[in-house]
């Protein structure tokens, strides 16, 4: 037996906002939070701009014990956590928190505390580091907070698979709910590598902009990062009406696919195989689909390849589009989750984000992009992308609560 699946919680830290409201918020006003970053040797950056959290003070969200256990991945991660547990109502007691578990995908885990303690150990020459150095790293110290703060017995692991983590992550969490392994998941993902090595690490590739992030526009050069965590409640859905939960929306879909064809460059084929069995999933045509966030890099071979892939599955008229990266940056790891927040305000409020810095019509991109104003729209169906590094690709899929 199969059952459907439902989000009763979102919460989120980004570089738009530090909570869900403010977040959408912003992308309905096409605020960008791209500007100068504020970190150690920025002057040392070819492209020293960013998406950063901004008047984050830790130590008003959390006692000293924890902030020596917290990277700033991990900090984020609990706060939206924190938040989307708060709006789902739930309380986590006996059997339901013996089988509730977390899923959270992020790419670089703990990098800051990797880079102070490289810092450390190579340049003043120290010959120890803190104690807790490893378990503030570590990949999975996201989802090991969260099940313990939330008492959490469940399945509970982090996934890794560059800029798609947090789909894949989602995708996962929907399988376990959706199979009855378990009733509940906490899910999503963060990332918080905005720091002078994971950004030098970047630029060695050629793909970051200097002045801004301009998806599917003319005149694009490149992505920007971001930083910030998303995590959803993905709760079944018997289980949530019949304790009365308000219903965000339903995830009804996804595609997992790999392209098995080179490590950077991405692959219409596989964007198209990903996308179309994430309709079959879901059980719906391409016609269905009022909204697409896409994974929308403003790269030019990352934007010239999806616009191709969006046609060939959709026709010449396809839904509209936006990447909202364009706004809150390229959140790597966790730039799935956070993107999540743009579709379910198109579901919920028929709002949808724009893509902000656009200058004009490319011949390579999609003629439909919601363009530096957002759009009104009614919404039945959202299809979020993720297309990440080495071909590994997941597309989620969700509904209006109420539309079936």
């Amino acid at each position: 037996m199969t059952h459907r699946v439902v989000i009763t919680g979102a919460g989120t830290v980004n570089a738009l906002g530090h909570d869900v409201p403010a977040t959408r918020a912003a992308m309905r006003e096409g605020r960008c939070a791209i500007g100068p970053l504020d970190i150690r040797d920025a002057d040392r950056l070819q492209s020293p701009i960013g998406a950063q959290v901004r008047d984050w003070r830790a130590e008003d969200r959390f006692s000293l014990r924890d902030i020596a256990l917290y990277d700033r991945v991990t900090q984020f991660t609990v706060e939206a956590a924190r938040q989307a547990v708060a709006q789902s109502g739930l309380a986590f007691a006996g059997a339901l928190a013996g089988q509730t578990g977390v899923v959270l995908g992020t790419a670089g885990g703990g990098l800051g505390t990797v880079d102070d303690n490289y810092r450390a150990v190579y340049e003043d020459r120290k010959d120890r580091v803190h104690p807790l150095v490893v378990p503030r790293l570590m990949n999975s110290a996201g989802v090991s907070h969260l099940s313990m703060i939330h008492g959490l017995r469940g399945p509970s692991f982090s996934v890794s698979t560059a800029c798609a983590s947090s789909n894949h992550a989602m995708a996962l969490a929907f399988q376990m709910v959706q199979s009855g392994m378990a009733p509940v998941m906490l899910t999503g993902g963060a990332e918080a590598m905005l720091c002078f090595g994971g950004l030098k690490a970047w630029e060695g590739l050629r793909v970051m902009a200097r002045d801004a992030c301009r998806p599917f526009s003319k005149g694009r050069n490149g992505m920007v990062q971001g930083e910030g965590a998303a995590v959803f409640i993905f709760e079944n859905r018997d289980h949530a009406l019949a304790r009365g939960a308000a219903v965000l929306a339903e995830v009804i879909g996804f595609g997992m696919t790999s392209d098995a064809s080179d490590i950077v460059m991405p692959s219409q084929d596989g964007a198209v195989a990903c996308m179309r069995q994430a309709l079959a999933a879901a059980r719906i045509a391409p016609a269905d689909v009022g909204y697409i966030n896409a994974h929308g890099t403003g790269t030019a071979a990352n934007d010239r390849v999806e616009s191709a892939a969006i046609a060939q599955i959709f026709g010449p008229n396809p839904p509209p589009v936006s990447s909202t990266k364009s706004m809150h940056g390229h959140v790597i790891g966790g730039t799935g989750a956070v993107e999540l927040l743009a579709c379910l305000m198109a579901l919920q409020e028929g709002v949808l984000a724009p893509t902000v810095g656009w200058l004009g019509q490319d011949d390579d991109c999609l003629t439909d992009v919601v363009a530096n104003h957002a759009r009104t729209a009614e919404v039945d169906v959202a299809m979020s992308n993720a297309f990440a590094f080495g071909g590994l690709s997941a597309v989620l899929v969700l509904r209006r609560a109420g539309a079936h």
